[in-house]
């Protein structure tokens, strides 16, 4: 993305009487020369990949019960199991445990810049990122909800999650995310 805006604004420094067929050339030759072109699309397609991926892989688990402390279809999923599960399988990522140190290893975002494969959180048991689910877009997220329940996709604008919103973060994909084992 950095490279992209690196760009647009070399495209945006050209001087304006510069004739735009000649322009896109330069700029396309430039590109063309050292490979970005092709770097751009790379990054792009990857990152969609994996966050199609993501969702795809979440929707095979639709119907699988809530277990507290479940983190596999066998035993059933709790909310922050499930969502560590569909990242390892998916991502080769391995979360934290807990809701709660999924947000505090993860990008805080802005529920505007919410993407599929983001994480939501919710405050359903009186505590900060007591819930945690994954966005797959449309206002629309997956998680393993509560006993008695199965893992399910519900919309974050009825009441309910609207009132319990806690915020939105963002896997990155370098940062290690849990915690070597002790030894």
């Amino acid at each position: 993305m950095r490279l992209l805006a690196l760009v647009l604004s070399l495209a945006v420094c050209l001087p304006s009487w510069a004739e735009p067929s000649k322009t896109t050339d330069e700029i396309a030759k430039f590109m063309t020369e050292r490979g970005l072109l092709e770097r751009i699309g790379d990054v792009g397609n990857t990152v969609e990949a994996k966050a199609s991926e993501l969702v795809v892989n979440a929707m095979g688990f639709l119907g699988v019960p809530y277990k507290r402390g479940g983190t596999s279809v066998e035993t059933g999923f709790d909310c922050s199991g499930f969502v560590r599960t569909i990242y390892e399988q998916t991502a080769g990522l391995l979360l934290p445990r807990k809701a709660e140190q999924q947000a505090a290893a993860t990008e805080k975002i802005d529920k505007s810049e919410l993407r599929p494969g983001d994480l939501v959180f919710f405050n359903t048991m009186r505590r900060a990122f007591s819930h945690v689910g994954i966005y797959v877009g449309n206002g629309k997220f997956i998680h393993s909800p509560k006993p008695g329940a199965e893992v399910r996709v519900e919309d974050m604008g009825i009441s309910y999650w609207a009132r319990r919103f806690d915020g939105a973060r963002r896997v990155q994909a370098e940062a290690p995310l849990s915690p070597p084992p002790a030894q």
